[in-house]
């Protein structure tokens, strides 16, 4: 199974199908009653899938919230075209935008988010950013090596989102990406 959407799109319909249904029951469960509370026989009833359909697509509900959290994350890069785009400095804006907006909405949509929860959805979350940034980066036609400013960007993003999405008592969006984006952005001007 792969987040890959140039593999996705090789998908046969049928299995794009029940993969909908399955992301779709999941994501209306963690908003019902949280990750931890959900069982495998919930998705499947939800879905109106079987078991044994289940898990011929995923392995168990962790691998199933990561590939939630992938495909939910890729939708909103999707969405805002940053998929689309190379370095610079407004498309990490936007991106920064983005993954503040995304964490403060899966915070505030499913109840609870635990540890468990939480780690799974920063490997995704950091993974996807990684990946989005080496494609801009490498696209600058550098000879630097983009892996450890990507690393290092992808990390700084998804913590500086991470904080704010906690916050009890947030700052607007856009005064808080004022103040975080020169931490970002440091990392990434030579390739500018």
């Amino acid at each position: 199974m792969s987040s890959n959407p140039k593999e996705q799109e090789k998908l046969d319909p049928r299995v794009k199908r029940t993969r909908g249904l399955i992301l779709q029951a999941f994501g209306d469960l963690l908003a019902e009653k949280g990750f931890d509370a959900i069982f495998v026989q919930d998705v499947t009833s939800k879905a109106q899938v079987n078991r044994a359909t289940f898990y011929a697509h995923f392995e168990d509900k962790y691998k199933l919230l990561d590939y939630w959290i992938d495909q939910m994350f890729m939708q909103e890069i999707e969405k805002r075209l940053l998929d689309a785009c190379q370095y610079s400095p407004d498309n990490l804006r936007n991106l920064i935008v983005a993954v503040c907006e995304f964490l403060s909405r899966i915070h505030n949509d499913c109840p609870k988010p635990r540890q468990q929860f939480e780690a799974l959805a920063e490997g995704a979350i950091k993974n996807r950013l990684f990946e989005l940034l080496s494609h801009w980066l490498k696209q600058t036609n550098t000879k630097i090596s983009t892996e450890i400013p990507a690393t290092v960007a992808a990390w700084a993003m998804y913590g500086l989102a991470s904080y704010y999405s906690h916050l009890k008592k947030r700052p607007t969006l856009e005064k808080f990406v004022d103040e975080a984006f020169p931490m970002v952005a440091v990392n990434l001007e030579q390739f500018a």
